[in-house]
């Protein structure tokens, strides 16, 4: 029997800042363990928190970018649980007052998986957001049969917890809002929002029921999903057995589940705790925060989102949906794509040939947008040649090739050096007259309207001029001949 599924995310993400949350200790990843610590983020008796107003700040950011509120006043709570990788026995974190209230995450629509991407009717979706909320994240912990490990490196970093509205109906939607808060985090340098680095960690709560207007099932929560693939794996396979369970008259509890990736399923961790198990107080050692300051500070900082971006390029550089939503999609690149623009070029040839061979070649190269070794300059004085004439598209990608190996080379001068120089006053023509001399069955081919013929005879032209001519040139030129 079908059920109607509601999905809700709780969404883990590091604030990008050089030190943690409540000490001077550094922010790092992939260092020795246990190198960056203090009596703060160790939890020692007597060690006093001071707030990173940085972090505070970039987390009204990320308010601002989702559309969230913030109230007038935003205070600290401890939340008490015992666990090694929170020596303190208690998170400092928020809980009645946090910096983010509302707000939402729109799913773009090329952030759905790609076999999903022409069934979203819902592309435009905005799923609400109930709360951002700022707090320390805790140690890293590494499990080894009957023992653990314990890192204190990431002990304090600041995390943002994000937290959405039961919004969501299936894993393809959650796997396009990870997608989608992701760009906008990076987009405004909030995060780096990375998941391999633990940088974005996500719990998903799910549960069934069978009418619209029947109350929400009991809320299952997922745990250990590293990747967004990941948690569309796991909403698949809980949607499932909670269907089946179900189905059999065996009722849902509330509860916390793992997913197993290697054997593709979840399995049960423990019945879950509600709010008050956690013996939320606030918190003695920290004042609470005017956000009015900290909100007009940060203001000025919002970037053009995903989506407003995509709408700027295709408005005003004349570049299809598509281009735009893949330009947008990461600062980097639409930033690299603004400094190739020339007003002798339009736009869509820019984003034509960025996205269909630069980025090719970067990802040969296991390469970035950012690490491009080709500057801006020099791929618009490549792009020029071609809308000039001088170059074919095809001649281009070669000239591109080299370019990165040789940056500091000129366009040009590699053209000259590949052969790729405009043909001497007359002796293109001539080479059309001689192919169009000697082909005469094509010709007359080409005259009853068979235009395909017409790329033979540029080939056949091509083989015998030297230097190398715009194969779009000789075309032309053929077809100007065969019309007199």
């Amino acid at each position: 029997m079908p059920y109607l599924v509601t999905i809700g995310l709780e969404v883990h993400c590091q604030v990008n800042t050089q030190t943690k949350m409540f000490c001077a200790c550094r922010s790092s990843f992939g260092e020795m363990p246990n190198t960056h610590t203090c009596p703060v983020c160790l939890g020692l008796p007597g060690a006093l928190p001071v707030l990173n107003q940085n972090a505070i700040e970039k987390t009204l950011l990320a308010g601002l970018m989702l559309g969230c509120a913030s109230p007038e006043i935003s205070k600290w709570d401890r939340k008490s649980y015992f666990y090694p990788d929170m020596p303190k026995n208690y998170q400092t974190t928020q809980f009645e007052l946090p910096l983010c209230m509302g707000g939402g995450v729109p799913l773009y629509a090329h952030c759905y998986p790609g076999d999903a991407r022409q069934q979203s009717a819902r592309a435009n979706k905005v799923v609400r957001l109930n709360r951002i909320h700022l707090e320390e994240d805790v140690a890293k912990s590494t499990h080894l049969g009957n023992s653990t490990l314990i890192d204190f490196n990431r002990a304090g970093t600041p995390l943002m917890e994000i937290v959405s509205e039961p919004d969501l109906a299936s894993g393809e939607e959650a796997f396009a809002y990870l997608r989608s808060l992701q760009m906008i985090l990076i987009q405004g340098g909030v995060s780096d929002a990375d998941m391999e680095k633990g940088q974005l960690r996500c719990d998903v709560n799910i549960s069934l029921r069978r009418q619209p207007e029947a109350p929400l099932g009991a809320k299952v929560e997922l745990k250990n999903l590293n990747s967004i693939s990941a948690i569309r794996r796991a909403i698949h396979f809980e949607i499932q057995r909670q269907g089946e369970d179900l189905d059999h008259g065996i009722a849902q509890v509330q509860s916390t589940r793992r997913w197993d990736d290697e054997r593709g399923e979840t399995q049960l961790m423990r019945t879950k705790e509600d709010a008050h198990d956690y013996r939320y107080f606030s918190c003695p050692d920290l004042l609470p925060v005017r956000t009015a300051p900290l909100l007009d500070r940060v203001r000025p900082l919002v970037p053009e989102l995903p989506h407003e971006l995509a709408l700027r390029f295709e408005r005003d550089l004349g570049v299809t949906a598509y281009d735009a939503a893949v330009l947008s999609s990461d600062k980097p690149l639409a930033s690299y794509f603004e400094a190739v623009g020339d007003p002798a070029i339009p736009g869509k040839k820019v984003a034509n040939f960025i996205i269909n061979n630069l980025l090719g070649m970067l990802n040969e190269r296991g390469l970035g947008v950012g690490d491009c070794p080709v500057p801006a300059g020099k791929l618009r004085a490549l792009l020029l040649l071609v809308e000039t004439g001088t170059l074919a598209a095809s001649q281009a990608r070669e000239v591109l090739a080299v370019l990165f190996d040789a940056p500091e080379q000129d366009p040009g001068a590699i053209a000259d050096a590949l052969g790729f120089k405009p043909a001497a006053a007359g002796a293109l023509e001539a080479l059309c007259d001689a192919v169009i001399a000697n082909h005469p069955a094509e010709v007359a081919a080409v005259k009853a309207g068979n235009e395909k013929l017409l790329n033979f005879l540029t080939g056949q032209v091509l083989k015998t001029a030297i230097p190398k001519p715009n194969p779009k040139q000789v075309t032309e030129l053929l077809r100007a001949r065969l019309r007199e």
